[in-house]
């Protein structure tokens, strides 16, 4: 109970700082919504070899690729808030209180997931009236796994900022590990289209199995392998990277 209560307090301060900065919503929101308007409408005919016949078959395969691809760069760019509270001394400050380290990770990590969960609700409304046809229980199923990803891309981050610790060698550096990442996700379109070759070395890459899970629940298929691996997978690198970023924050605490 202790664990959760820390981990309620810490999320309750990061959602108090993002409600304090709108400007940061907006931000969030731009880029998606015009790749939504502007982009996707494109996508029928590019899509046709995939059986895209109408719109609503584009937006149900474009917008869970845009809605992974929206967690994945908000999640992974989360370090930089650490290294700020970490250099402003906040850090150092909850450090002498009785607050668990988890819950000072997990509460950070927790509020930027649910600020880009937000977002992502947003657009799937928003691709609505656009031609998008989805059901309530594999939606929520789907946001269940994207909360997943974003986790996964969080803790990351903040292994990797504990790691470097210079924002000015983290951008870069995350850009070169998320870049290819997404690519090879097929978030854009999807690899089914893709040579053989491209196909197989994107299966070694978890976030393609994500992807692939979050378009079968958009497209209704709560049985499909799709899901459960993508579910699998990104559990187990949760738990991997928390470890990873619990044990870099420990050593960065010491």
């Amino acid at each position: 109970m202790k664990l959760v209560r820390d981990t309620w307090l810490i999320f309750c301060r990061q959602m108090l700082l993002v409600v304090r900065t709108p400007i940061r919503l907006v931000i969030g929101f731009a880029q998606p919504i015009a790749y939504l308007i502007l982009f996707a409408p494109l996508l029928k005919s590019a899509l046709a070899p995939l059986g895209a016949t109408t719109y609503a078959d584009a937006y149900r395969i474009y917008v869970p690729g845009l809605l992974v691809i929206l967690l994945m760069l908000g999640s992974f760019f989360a370090g930089f808030s650490l290294l700020a509270e970490l250099r402003e001394g906040v850090i150092e400050r909850a450090r002498v209180t009785p607050v668990s380290r988890f819950a000072l990770l997990f509460g950070r990590a927790l509020s930027e997931v649910v600020t880009l969960l937000g977002q992502a609700v947003v657009i799937t409304l928003v691709a609505i009236p656009l031609g998008l046809r989805v059901s309530i229980g594999p939606l929520l199923l789907a946001y269940v796994l994207l909360v997943l990803i974003g986790l996964v891309g969080a803790t990351v981050s903040y292994a990797v900022a504990l790691s470097v610790k210079n924002p000015a060698a983290l951008g870069p550096l995350i850009n070169v590990v998320q870049q290819p990442l997404s690519l090879l996700s097929g978030v854009l379109l999807p690899l089914a289209l893709a040579p053989a070759w491209l196909v197989t070395v994107a299966k070694v890459n978890p976030f393609y199995w994500a992807t692939n899970g979050t378009r079968d629940l958009f497209d209704g298929n709560i049985g499909g392998s799709g899901v459960w691996q993508g579910f699998s997978l990104m559990a187990v690198l949760f738990a991997l990277t928390t470890w990873w970023a619990i044990t870099r924050f420990n050593h960065q605490l010491r």
